[in-house]
Order: structure tokens, then C-alpha cells, then sequence
């Protein structure tokens, strides 16, 4: 049905208008209690041999909806009951801003990509605020924070410590966003020295307010874009590891366009911005595995790129990845790609006789020694 009629149906409008459309359809039929049972029942995967120990939590299943979705925290409880075991929300920036120009996401139905220069648009750290104060979830929640536009790179580690601070009381984990392409500068934070600059504010800011709750401080990580070099990579690693962070994020979207099958015209079009989906995979992999090695496994790793199939996801925890998240996948296979991801890898599981703890950093370690 998805790939028949739903998912053509949506490709024939613009993608931006699409998303929200089908977003505020589908939360508004989840406020029917019949409805969200018969969603968890038909969708939500029940595989007890992908359950993991995260942040702290127990998790149904190591897969997750990465940040972009629902950038204001409008929609991640509905979302939940497709069988995410956590939504990462935003990016939310201290200020609210429009982001950029529309048209601003494009499908590239070919490469199974989406191309996207949204540009931090949000309603603000103040309103997701709000939203969250009036939710009843305990959907496992990240937030994904970035730079306000107007904010200069200089007063950054302000503008960060402020989302954290309006949002820490909502949040399971935190994800430092200085990867985006689309917002001028932003990538520079990535920097060695500015990038310790602002997470050191960050990383006390977060054990300031956990002293006050009296409780412990919330896991940080950083996003990282696959444009990175290897040096950079590892530069990156070797501050988390000394600041204490939980983990890295491996990876945002990427400015690259090689080896697109698309048109290249139709890529012209699209214009300047980050490129997601099955293009993407095989960066992704190699930064997982190289974050992963690095660290010698100290660092939770969460793998975003080019997840479409069971298979895409298992190598990515292969490469050192302990949990992965999914965007692109979500738009071409549509509302139960979850499950398939999850009796997929299951599978995978059942006829090794291992568990997924036992699985990753499989290939690095194989390629270490």
C-alpha cells in the first residue's frame, strides 16, 4: 500500500509540504486511543533479542529516529509507536528563526536521497519547552541542539548552554549539532580548539544543573558531519574522550554529491545543502568504524547514513555503532520500516547465536587486526 499508492501520492507534492501533511495527519488520527492500538499492535516490533542497555535505559530495540524529523516536538510521541525505542528532537536553537528559503528539501528518488538546506528552522528552545512540559510520554527523548543564525561563532558556547538549560529537565541525552551544512559557520565549531571551547561550556553547564537536581548529568554527544577527514575524525574522538562525553553521532548530511545516479541536471536543481540516503552509507560506515577504533570502543557510537535495508543497519553496528538512527529510510519505505529493520536484524541474530553487543565493532576489529 505504502509503495503502491501512499508514498506516490506524497512524492506528487513538494517534499517539505508532504512531510507535514502526512505528520499532522498521522498524530492527529494517534489522539484516537483505537488508533495507537492498532498501530503498536500491527507495527511496534517485539524482538526481545535486539533489547539494549542505553543511557542508562532499556530499550526495546537499538533503533532510532534521527534529528530533522520533528525539529519542535510536535510529533515524537506518535512517532514512538512505530517502533522506535528513542526520537532525537530539533535542532533547536535558543532563538526561533525561519531557517532558509523554500523550496528547500528535494527527493532524489534514483539515489533513494534527499537533499535538504532547511537551515535550522524552529520554533525555538522556549516553545519546545512548552511542548514538552504538556506531553505525557516516556518516549526516550534526545534533543538535538544547535547555533541560533544570528548568534556568531565567537558567543556560540552561549547560545548552546541556554537550549541545554530550557530543555535539560526533558531530556534523556543531549546531541551538540555542529555538523549541519546549512547554516554559514556552523561546520567551523567542528575545529579542534573551538569545538573544546564550546563543548567544555557545555559539558559544565550540564553537571552544574544536575548538581542542583541532585541527580546525575545527562549523556552529551556530538554530531560530526562525513566530510570530515580522518585527522579531524580523530581529533574530535580524542576531545570527547577527554571532556567525558557519552558518545558521537556518526553522521550528519554531506555536502558531497559523488556517485549519484540522478540526473545531473536534476542534481543542479536541487541546489546547494546536505545530501542523506543510500549515497551516504558507505562514508558513514568508515567514520562509525573509525570513531569506534579510535576510542577503543569507550565511546557509544550512534550511526546515521544511508540506513534503508536490515542489512545497512548491521553493518553500521559491525563497524562499532551501538545504536543507529533513520530518516531517509523512513520517507521511501514508509511506517513499517521499523519493523522490517527489526525482524531483519533479529534474523541476523538467531542464526549466528549472538547478541548485538557481541556484533559491534565486529568489522573493526576484524580490520585491526
Amino acid at each position: 500500500m505504502w509503495r503502491r499508492f501512499l508514498r506516490p501520492l506524497l512524492f506528487c507534492l513538494d517534499a517539505e509540504r508532504a512531510h507535514r501533511f502526512a505528520m499532522a495527519l498521522f498524530a492527529f488520527s494517534m489522539r484516537l486511543p483505537c488508533v495507537r492500538a492498532l498501530v503498536r499492535w500491527r507495527l511496534f516490533p517485539r524482538e526481545p533479542v535486539l533489547r539494549v542497555r542505553r543511557f542508562g535505559r532499556e530499550l526495546a530495540s537499538p533503533i532510532g529516529l534521527a534529528a530533522g524529523f520533528d525539529k519542535d516536538a510536535r510529533w515524537f510521541d506518535a512517532l514512538s509507536a512505530l517502533g522506535f525505542s528513542f526520537v532525537e528532537v530539533g535542532t533547536v536553537t535558543a532563538r526561533p528563526q525561519p531557517g532558509n528559503p523554500r523550496p528547500r528539501l528535494f527527493r532524489l528518488p534514483a539515489d533513494r536521497a534527499l537533499v535538504n538546506r532547511f537551515g535550522f528552522n524552529n520554533l525555538g528552545a522556549q516553545a519546545m519547552a512548552r511542548a514538552l512540559a504538556r506531553a505525557r510520554s516516556r518516549t526516550v527523548l534526545g534533543v538535538n541542539i544547535g547555533k541560533s543564525k544570528a548568534t556568531p561563532n565567537a558567543e556560540a558556547a552561549g547560545d548552546y548552554v541556554e537550549s541545554l538549560e530550557r530543555l535539560w529537565p526533558f531530556a534523556t541525552y543531549f546531541a551538540v549539532n555542529v555538523s549541519s551544512p546549512n547554516t554559514a559557520g556552523l561546520r567551523d565549531l567542528q575545529a579542534k580548539d573551538e569545538l573544546r571551547g564550546l563543548l567544555g561550556a557545555i559539558t559544565r553547564q550540564n553537571a552544574a544543573l544536575a548538581k542542583k537536581r541532585g541527580a546525575e548529568p545527562l549523556p552529551v554527544l556530538v554530531k560530526i558531519a562525513p566530510d570530515l577527514l580522518d585527522p579531524e575524525v580523530d581529533d574530535v574522538v580524542d576531545l570527547a574522550l577527554d571532556l567525558g562525553l557519552a558518545g558521537v553521532i556518526a553522521t550528519n548530511t554531506t555536502t558531497s554529491r559523488e556517485g549519484l545516479v540522478t540526473a545531473p541536471d536534476k542534481v543542479q536543481r536541487c541546489g546547494p545543502g546536505g545530501l542523506s540516503g543510500a549515497p551516504l552509507a558507505s562514508r558513514a560506515r568508515a567514520v562509525v568504524e573509525r570513531v569506534y577504533s579510535r576510542s577503543g570502543g569507550r565511546l557509544l557510537v550512534i550511526g546515521s547514513g544511508g540506513v534503508l535495508s536490515a542489512e545497512d543497519a548491521w553493518e553500521l553496528f559491525r563497524a562499532g555503532a551501538s545504536l543507529v538512527e533513520i530518516y531517509t529510510g523512513l520517507i521511501y519505505e514508509g511506517p513499517t520500516f521499523v519493523r522490517a529493520l527489526s525482524r531483519g536484524l533479529a534474523r541476523k541474530l538467531r542464526e549466528r547465536g549472538q547478541t548485538l553487543d557481541e556484533v559491534i565493532g565486529e568489522s573493526a576489529r576484524a580490520r585491526k587486526n
